[in-house]
C-alpha cells in the first residue's frame, strides 16, 4: 500500500472518529452528519482502490510482468556458463526476478555436460548454455529428458589463428582444432566447408570426419573439447571455437575471427542458445519466469550494448 493511500485512509478514519466524538445525545446536525456521510465515503474510496489494485496484481500472478511464486517455493536455480549466459543473468534477469518475490540462486559450469545431468538429477529447476542440436544430442546419447522451452540469444561460432592474419596464409598439412562433441564438430565442418577449405559429402544427420570428401590442402584436424579450444591456439595453426568460450578468452567473433558464422543464414536457428528444462516442467511458475525475464526488453538491450554482435539476441 503506497504512503499516499495509507495517508488518505488514516485522514479518513480520523475524520470519522472527530465527528462521532462531537456529536450530542440528542442527535447530529445536518452539517456533522454530511461530514461523516463524506468521511465515510473517503475511507471506503481509499480502501476500494487499495484492494482493486492488490486484487488485479494477484489475479495475474504477474510483477512488472514476470510470473511471481506459486505457493511457498519461491527458489529458482539455474545452471549457467559464465560468458555470456551468467553475466546476461546476473546483470539482468536475477534481478527481475527477485522483483517478482523470487529466490534465484545461478550456478555457474565451464564444461557442457554437467549443467545438463544436473538439471536431469533435479539439482537446477533449468539450464541456460546450449543449442537445440546438441540438446537433441545429449537426450539421446546420455539417456536424458530435457525439453527446450524459450530461444535467447545466438552465437557465432568462429575461425581463429593467433598465427596468421588471413586465410590465405594458412600453409597446407596446418593442424586445425574442432569440437570434440557431435553437433558442435558438425557445426565447425560445416563452417570451414562454407569458407572453402574442405568439402563434404552430403548426410541427414550431423557431420563428423567421416563426411570430408576433399581436403585439398591436407588440413590435419584435432578434436578437443570445445572449453579447450582457445587453450589450443599456441598448439595448432587455426580453431574453430564456439562463441562464448571465444568471448572467455577475450576473443570477438566480429572483429578476431578469420571468418564467422552469419547470424542471418538458414542454418542459424540450429545455434540459438535456449532455456532448458526436464520434461514436465514446461508449464511451471519457474519456468514461465524464467523465459519471461530472459526474453525482455532489458535483456535484448543489455546483448546489444555488451557484445557488439558476437552476442545477438534471438527473441
Amino acid at each position: 500500500m503506497k504512503k499516499s493511500k495509507l495517508l488518505a485512509l488514516g485522514l479518513a478514519a480520523a475524520a470519522i472518529v472527530g465527528v462521532a466524538g462531537c456529536a450530542s445525545t440528542a442527535g447530529s446536525s445536518s452539517v456533522e452528519n454530511a461530514q461523516e456521510s463524506q468521511s465515510e465515503a473517503a475511507l471506503e474510496a481509499v480502501v476500494s482502490e487499495t484492494g482493486a489494485s492488490e486484487t488485479e496484481q494477484t489475479a495475474s500472478g504477474q510483477v512488472h510482468g514476470i510470473t511471481a511464486p506459486d505457493g511457498d517455493d519461491n527458489h529458482i536455480s539455474i545452471g549457467v556458463t559464465p560468458v555470456p549466459h551468467a553475466e546476461i543473468v546476473n546483470a539482468v534477469v536475477k534481478a527481475k526476478l527477485e522483483e517478482a518475490g523470487w529466490n534465484v540462486e545461478v550456478v555457474e559450469f565451464n564444461d557442457y555436460v554437467q549443467p545438463n545431468t544436473a538439471l536431469e538429477d533435479g539439482e537446477l529447476d533449468a539450464n541456460y548454455f546450449q543449442t537445440i542440436r546438441y540438446l537433441e544430442e545429449q537426450n539421446s546419447g546420455r539417456g536424458l529428458h530435457l525439453v527446450a522451452v524459450a530461444g535467447i540469444h545466438l552465437e557465432p561460432m568462429g575461425f581463429y589463428s593467433s598465427g596468421i592474419d588471413s586465410v590465405d596464409s594458412l600453409a597446407d598439412g596446418s593442424s586445425i582444432s574442432i569440437p570434440n562433441d557431435s553437433s558442435n564438430g558438425s557445426r565447425a565442418l560445416k563452417l570451414l566447408a562454407d569458407n572453402g577449405l574442405i568439402t563434404l559429402s552430403d548426410t541427414e544427420d550431423l557431420y563428423d570426419l567421416t563426411h570430408i570428401a576433399e581436403n585439398p590442402h591436407d588440413f590435419e584436424f584435432v578434436e578437443l573439447d570445445a572449453a579447450n579450444l582457445a587453450r589450443s591456439l599456441d598448439d595448432v595453426e587455426a580453431s574453430v571455437i564456439n562463441g562464448n568460450y571465444a568471448l572467455e578468452a577475450g576473443l570477438n567473433p566480429s572483429a578476431d575471427a578469420l571468418f564467422a558464422e552469419q547470424a542471418d543464414s538458414d542454418e542459424s536457428y540450429k545455434y540459438i542458445n535456449y532455456l532448458v528444462v526436464k520434461e514436465g516442467n514446461e508449464e511451471t511458475a519457474k519456468t514461465k519466469a524464467l523465459t519471461e525475464a530472459l526474453q525482455s526488453e532489458d535483456v535484448k538491450s543489455y546483448i546489444e550494448e555488451n557484445y557488439q554482435g558476437s552476442v545477438i539476441a534471438a527473441f
